[in-house]
């Protein structure tokens, strides 16, 4: 029998400096045409039409090197199992502020909030009190979605900036999740580079101690001159709303005491989160029988038929309330697990580009001249936080500016003799503490739904985010903290090490 001749595989090339930087500009341009265009309600579609553009834009350049349609969905495929977990996690944190607004923990929060802290101390406090949660638990997600919540509520019950405030929340999220022996960004950085966890964390202080007395100092200033709306007046009447509204006892923050207990149990966090917002739910229907009434509207259904409903419907599309007060019907009107659809056609959009251009090559082709260039401690410090900070803003996933800079520069540190702490504790300033600057980044995208304040607008005012990869900087230019190693036991690390992998989302 004749043979059949096999179709010649299509020879792939290796990918030009053009071919690399053609998804960047891409990105860059599409990005701010749509930011430019649209302003803060790009996040609303318009953003999410640009990445997804981008990336297909990216999977032709892939395409005309040679790789297979078949390569290119793999990629996809594999970037969307990156970021299963952050969805789960989205879900629950959009069913749980559903929840927690009809049981009145996000009220009762907000009540004894009111009557507690000083408007012109509120900053510092919110900062205080998520280093605090932060810290003890390992999560900046969970103690965004949660406290943060009912901070950024607060603020707009007391006239003050709630942009602000979103800044404070997530500065002191940052500042305990960099250091908590319970962070799982935390461990991986230790665990990627080597370093024992308490050494690397004993590392980090260096940085992370002068950022975050550097954001204290300034939320102080900005709660002192802060000219707030405070009205008490206006304020009392809000008290009694609230008292009207619901029955705001302790007892409604159980849900949120129980999600704590959970998180410091390592509990994972898309399933603790959820647990509380059936707890809220539960609560609800004992606590908060009247709201329950006045949310489903329906008087011809029995009670028991109703708190179902009401559960049901607070974690799918959010809880509703008409208060006749626009402050409070804007606190409580939240939450719902379609909420959170947006911000996962952005990171899908994102995180999928990211893996692209990571899995074919491009990103290695724009950093490599990066590390021929980097001659000096101080441009190998800051050729390492411009890659980790490039990653955070093209791959869109803290986890991946974690993972790559750490495997392209841990050779060259070794060689140097530096010790693996250094490069362990610039790509924790670098990679993950500026996430959740990048609006289009997946830790950007979540703190803006949860919070309720867009990336562009909190920005500014995540003093700690900001000052960390400063900081790391300025302490490579002083050579202060630099450690080092003989160079002849310097630790060698193959460039395909990938201890766990990258991992979920927190």
């Amino acid at each position: 029998m004749a043979s059949h001749p096999q179709t010649p595989r299509r020879k792939v090339k290796t990918p030009s400096y053009l071919d690399a930087m053609i998804p960047v500009f891409t990105l860059i341009i599409l990005v701010g045409s749509s930011v430019a265009l649209f302003g803060l309600d790009a996040v609303n579609g318009p953003l999410q039409v640009a990445i997804i553009l981008s990336t297909m834009i990216t999977a032709v350049v892939i395409l005309k090197n040679g790789h297979t349609w078949e390569e290119v969905s793999e990629s996809g495929r594999k970037g969307l199992a990156t970021i299963s977990s952050a969805v789960f996690i989205l879900f629950s944190v959009g069913a749980l502020i559903g929840t927690w607004n009809m049981s009145g923990t996000i009220p009762t929060m907000v009540y004894y909030g009111i009557q507690m802290i000083s408007p012109n101390w509120f900053f510092p406090i919110a900062f205080l009190i998520c280093v605090g949660v932060s810290l003890s638990i390992g999560s900046s997600w969970t103690t965004a979605g949660t406290l943060g919540v009912g901070l950024v509520g607060l603020a707009n019950m007391l006239g003050l900036s709630p942009e602000i405030t979103a800044g404070a929340v997530i500065s002191g999220a940052y500042v305990g999740d960099k250091i908590s022996p319970l962070s799982e960004s935390t461990v991986l950085a230790a665990q990627l580079n080597g370093v024992p966890l308490y050494k690397h964390i004993r590392s980090q202080l260096w940085s992370t101690v002068p950022s975050g007395v550097i954001a204290l100092i300034a939320f102080i200033v900005l709660g002192i001159s802060q000219h707030s709306g405070f009205d008490s007046t206006i304020t009392d009447n809000e008290l009694t709303r609230f008292n009207e509204l619901f029955h705001i006892t302790p007892w409604n923050l159980l849900p949120l005491v129980f999600l704590l207990v959970l998180s410091v149990f390592k509990v994972p966090a898309s399933l603790a989160i959820l647990c509380s917002a059936l707890l809220a739910g539960v609560m609800a229907a004992f606590m908060q029988p009247q709201v329950i009434v006045r949310f489903i509207a329906e008087p011809d259904v029995s009670a028991p038929l109703q708190a179902i409903k009401a559960i049901w419907l607070a974690m799918a599309n959010g809880f509703q309330e008409n208060s006749g007060m626009e402050q409070i019907d804007a606190l409580l009107s939240r939450g719902g697990m379609d909420s959170m659809l947006l911000t996962i056609w952005l990171i899908i959009g994102a995180v999928t580009f990211g893996i692209m251009v990571d899995d074919f090559g491009l990103l290695n082709k724009l950093v490599t001249p990066l590390l021929l260039r980097a001659r000096g401690i101080v441009r190998l410090f800051a050729s390492v936080v411009g890659t980790a900070i490039g990653l955070n803003i093209t791959a869109g996933d803290q986890y991946i500016a974690l993972l790559l800079p750490t495997r392209l520069f841990r050779g060259e540190f070794a060689k140097r003799g530096l010790a693996p702490e250094n490069l362990s504790r610039i790509v924790s300033d670098a990679g993950i503490v500026t996430s959740p600057l990048i609006p289009w980044n997946s830790c950007g995208a979540y703190m803006a739904a949860v919070l309720g304040v867009s990336t562009m607008a909190y920005m500014p005012f995540a003093v700690f985010n900001i000052a960390a990869p400063l900081i790391t900087l300025a302490l490579g230019i002083m050579n202060i903290n630099i450690r080092r190693i003989p160079v002849a036991t310097s630790p060698e690390h193959s460039e395909g090490d990938n201890p766990g992998g990258v991992p979920v989302q927190k």
